[in-house]
């Protein structure tokens, strides 16, 4: 019979780590850009857009088509968060997918 002491204190140290990282993944900073770095987006750990660079040639073009490049790279910028943080995770788990953990 398995020691259900011993798994639930396993359980609330991996609870604490998971916190711990998510602290820590809020803290870091990841930059993605769009249209051969034309707009590049900057994005917290936390998928919090922090900055917003557009090269000012792009600037006085094509309205449509910067405001297209700013979604690209914003979007971009989140989803290497998500990668971040699912990279970070299975570090964690040992690879192992454990459900509600994203």
């Amino acid at each position: 019979m398995p020691d259900f002491t011993k798994m639930l204190k396993q359980a609330q140290k991996l609870q604490a780590q998971i916190k711990e990282m998510q602290e820590e993944l809020g803290r870091r900073e990841v930059e993605a850009s769009s249209g051969g770095g034309m707009v590049t987006a900057k994005v917290s750990g936390k998928k919090d857009l922090i900055s917003i660079k557009i090269d000012p040639q792009v600037a006085g073009e094509d309205m449509e088509m910067l405001e297209d490049l700013i979604v690209a790279a914003v979007n971009e910028a989140q989803r290497r968060v998500d990668e971040m943080i699912k990279e970070e995770m299975s570090k964690m788990t040992g690879g192992l997918p454990i459900p509600g953990l994203f």
